[in-house]
Order: structure tokens, then sequence, then C-alpha cells
């Protein structure tokens, strides 16, 4: 049973095409149960790493709002003093940091980075800076930042 084409001219020929059949749509669903356990574990942890890492961002904001402050060019010793205490204030509890001064506060600053020798004639000044006029100090404001950066903040038991 074959079609006579003898004869015939090319759009007629074209014309005897049958037309493609459209192929069926193709599912999206995966076709094993693997992929979808796969989809959720994924899902789960990304959603888990969201949660921590933006726990972390609020509970490291008081730092990046004091290190955004020491970085202001000729910041004076007396501010930077305050931006240490307002920063000690926010990561440790009010009745451990409020009432402490003097060589008591240089004693807090060194243990809480477990550094044993801040006691040097850079943080000498910031003991003075509430007391004295002394000018804009870069060695204080780099310690300070240290002291930012590194401190371990108070671990409720």
């Amino acid at each position: 049973m074959s079609i006579d084409t003898t004869g015939k001219s090319l759009v007629d020929l074209l014309d005897m095409l049958e037309p493609a059949p459209k192929p069926e749509t193709i599912s999206m669903m995966p076709q094993t149960w693997g992929w979808v356990v796969v989809a959720v574990i994924l899902l789960a942890f990304f959603s888990v790493a969201t949660v921590l890492i933006l726990r972390h961002r609020r509970a490291n904001a008081y730092r990046r709002y004091a290190l955004a402050e020491l970085a202001s060019p000729g910041i004076s010793v007396a501010k930077v003093a305050e931006i240490l205490r307002r920063t000690a204030l926010a990561a440790y509890p009010r009745e451990q940091v409020a009432g402490i001064h003097g060589e008591d506060w240089l004693s807090f600053l060194s243990q809480t980075i477990d550094r044993k020798s801040l006691n040097s004639e850079v943080f000498r000044a910031l003991v003075e800076a509430p007391y004295k006029d002394i000018p804009p100090n870069p060695a204080v404001t780099q310690l300070a930042r240290h002291w930012v950066k590194a401190h371990k903040p108070y671990r409720r038991k």
C-alpha cells in the first residue's frame, strides 16, 4: 500500500506530509522519591543555615556599630573610651561592667580578650580620658578596635 508520487510537484508532495505529532508534556516532578528527600534535606539545611546566620548577625550588631564609630577619622580618646564602655555594656551584664573604673576597667578589658598585658601606656590613656583633654591617639583607637573584634561576649549559664 504505497502512495503514488509519480508526476506530482514538490508542493503536492509537501501537502501530503502529515504534521509531526506534538510531544507529551514532561512532568517536572522527580521520577523517584529519592530526589524529593534530597530536596527536602537541602531546603531544611538552607533554612537552618539562614536562621543561624541571622541570629549571629543580630548578636554581633553592637560590634558593627562600635567598629563603624571607631572608623571615624580623628576620634578623641574620650570618645574611644565611651565607645568601649557602651560596647562592654552591650556584651556583658550591666552589674558586671557599669561600676568598674580605673585599674579594674583595664583588668576587665584584658581578661575579656585573654590577653594579660593590656595595662600598657596606650590603654592608660583610656582611664584618664574622661577626666583630661587628651588629643586623638591612633594607637588607642587601634587597640580599642582590636578589643571590639576579639572580646568574648558573656554567656549565660
